[in-house]
């Protein structure tokens, strides 16, 4: 019998059976197709600034006016501002206490590296930071050891710990001087999410504001959002402030309150999302209102869900950001969402800025009147499952809701996918809120990371490749994500580092500890003859496989490398029954399909094997330093062999 190539549908299915998905993909991680065929996806490696603190959320990369760039890392306890190869903390302040607040604050015990701090009415709160400068020695504790951050545990009103390097040689109830400078960094945020109870239960963003149940939730993680004007950066976190940090060539200052910018005026108190729209008109969404009757310069009034407000823009100079008061010699305003209870989120398309509500979805464009903006609603009965659950690519917009993916492109639709019932029955929809989406333009993917049923943290992804309408999938723990463009690489965060994706081949490790491999794979869906009538005798497999881009020196060793991969025949009788495979000598067993049958490489001509059954599937994998491989037509040495039952 001739041989038969094995060619399979691009993309994977699994919302079918395995014996409904014949001539199909049905398994992988970390594989994409480019052209239709499989190969394993590029590697990363760790950035070369130290890592962060926290949960990153946000990584938001803009272009100075000089010409360099910076990147803006925003993690569930910090705010930091890299370039080169610095993280520098520009984290806002709280509150600064000094004389005589903190006279005399520290109190060490001998043998002990714990230090009891007494400042009364200092606001920290579990985990927070604090810096000290000033201090002189206590309890044998030196001065440099005091005289630096900390973060903070065991608090009560008046007093918390702190943990120094080295420790006290005796002890003292309260020293260290009469000039010593605290300040406070804004509290530290959640994560994910932790558990509690109260509004939203169940799912995040669901139930009305006040309710209360006996389950436990998820309550908001520290979730951010920013933009530049020119070189600067403005941010905020949801539910709070919005912050301004001016460029400085040193990095040597911290963000601060907009509202304490010279001239800021009824800037929103409370905001959830900020973003600037193409007119020049820095948005807030889900936000304080303008009281004219309340105190100025902040004007503000309740927090309503349903709000957005933006504000000046000069017709002389430009946009003015801080200031927000409506007045009949200004553009800034406001206007009122009348669909859902709440603002989800919002995000810039070509020529609107699109806005969601927990059940709506409209577009905010700017109209050059009196008004200048106006809202008009586009669909309705739709949902989103995250804040940053939203990619755009080639003008079109992407975004997962609670069980389906949507597209807008002029109108909105359900996105077809091959994956729905696969990832949204394995899905922890109770941290919805840190789902995120990303792209990665030079496969024409998005991406969509989230956490699976039983996380606790991201962990899997989803892609659609919108060239070839295609979906795939596989497992990686990453929190933020930003595409090539300002960077040469898509830079993702994961871990306290970050990543520059499609960089080598391998699993790049921080610290300079040698790489790691990166286990991808992929399998078939089960294939069979003549409907599977028949046995099938499979007796030798021509691989089809190129390692053209595969590094062939070793990074660490210098030693020469001969990428590998490995492949697997499986069979089974039946569709319910345990797959069997077939290893390099041709022995038959009853292991899992994972078992690998042979060893191939570039210069690899065929692998003889020996396997009898109704069906068979097919693997490759690879678990090698330095391996790119793409999967062309593997042949199968195939025959029918007998009817038995």
């Amino acid at each position: 019998m001739p041989l038969s190539k094995l060619v399979f549908k691009p993309g994977v299915n699994r919302d079918q059976t395995n014996y409904a998905s014949e001539g199909g993909w049905y398994d992988m991680d970390k594989v994409r197709f480019r052209s239709g065929y499989p190969e394993k996806i590029g590697g990363w490696q760790v950035e070369t600034f130290e890592p962060y603190v926290g949960a990153a959320r946000l990584l938001f990369p803009w272009g100075l006016t000089s010409g360099g760039s910076l990147l803006c890392v925003a993690t569930s306890e910090k705010i930091y501002v890299t370039t080169g190869t610095e993280l520098y903390d520009i984290t806002p302040l709280r509150d600064t206490f000094s004389t005589p607040d903190t006279d005399n604050c520290f109190g060490t015990t001998d043998g002990s590296t714990t230090v009891l701090v007494t400042i009364a009415a200092h606001g920290g709160g579990e985990g927070d930071y604090v810096t000290f400068s000033g201090a002189v020695a206590v309890g044998g504790v030196i001065a440099a050891d005091l005289n630096t951050e900390f973060k903070i545990s065991n608090v009560t009103t008046n007093t918390f710990e702190i943990t120094v390097a080295n420790a006290a040689t005796s002890t003292v109830a309260a020293g260290g001087g009469t000039a010593i400078d605290a300040e406070f960094q804004i509290s530290i945020g959640n994560a994910t999410g932790v558990v509690g109870y109260g509004w939203g239960a169940g799912t995040w963003g669901r139930g009305t504001w006040g309710s209360s149940t006996a389950v436990p939730i998820y309550d908001q993680a520290r979730l951010i959002f920013a933009d530049n004007f020119n070189d600067d950066l403005i941010f905020n976190i949801v539910d709070s402030s919005i912050y301004y940090w001016t460029y400085d060539a040193t990095f040597s200052t911290r963000a601060v309150l907009m509202s304490s910018l010279a001239g800021a005026i009824a800037v929103p108190q409370e905001n959830d999302i900020i973003l600037f729209a193409p007119s020049g008109h820095l948005l807030s969404f889900s936000c304080t209102e303008y009281d004219p009757a309340a105190t100025p310069p902040d004007y503000a009034g309740a927090h309503n869900q349903l709000l957005i407000r933006w504000a000046n823009v000069s017709a002389d100079t430009g946009p003015d950001p801080t200031n927000w008061k409506p007045e009949l010699t200004n553009t800034a305003g406001f206007l009122y969402l009348q669909s859902g209870t709440m603002i989800m989120t919002a995000f810039h398309s070509k020529q609107e800025t699109l806005v969601w509500t927990d059940i709506s979805l409209s577009a905010l464009q700017f109209l050059g009147t009196q008004e200048v903006f106006g809202i008009q609603e586009i669909a309705n009965g739709i949902s989103i499952i995250g804040r940053n659950a939203i990619a755009s690519a080639n003008n079109v917009i992407y975004w997962m809701g609670n069980d389906k993916f949507y597209i807008y492109n002029g109108r909105v639709d359900t996105l077809p996918c091959t994956l729905r019932q696969y990832i949204f029955g394995n899905i922890n929809r109770n941290l919805g809120q840190v789902f995120f989406a990303g792209t990665n333009n030079q496969f024409n993917e998005v991406i969509w990371f989230y956490c699976s049923a039983t996380a606790t943290e991201i962990d899997s992804y989803v892609i659609y490749n919108y060239s070839d309408n295609l979906w795939y999938f596989g497992n990686i723990s990453r929190t933020a994500w930003v595409d090539a463009g300002i960077y040469e690489y898509p830079l993702a965060a994961g871990d306290t580092w970050v990543y520059a994706h499609e960089l080598g081949h391998d699993d790049g490790q921080p610290l300079g500890a040698a790489p790691l491999p990166i286990n991808a794979f992929i399998q078939s869906a089960d294939v069979d003859i003549e409907d599977g009538d028949k046995y099938m005798l499979i007796r030798r497999v021509i691989p089809d496989v190129n390692f053209t881009n595969s590094d062939t020196v070793d990074s660490v060793t210098g030693e020469p490398l001969n990428p590998e991969a490995n492949i697997t025949v499986g069979v089974r009788n039946f569709p319910g029954a345990a797959s069997a495979s077939t290893n390099a000598s041709g022995v038959s067993t009853a292991r899992p399909i994972t078992t690998s049958s042979a060893t191939i490489n570039q210069y690899t001509n065929q692998v003889f094997i020996r396997a009898r059954g109704r069906q068979m599937n097919f693997r490759i994998e690879s678990s090698d330093l330095g391996v790119q491989w793409q999967l062309g037509m593997p042949r199968v040495d195939a025959r029918p062999d007998g009817t038995r039952s």
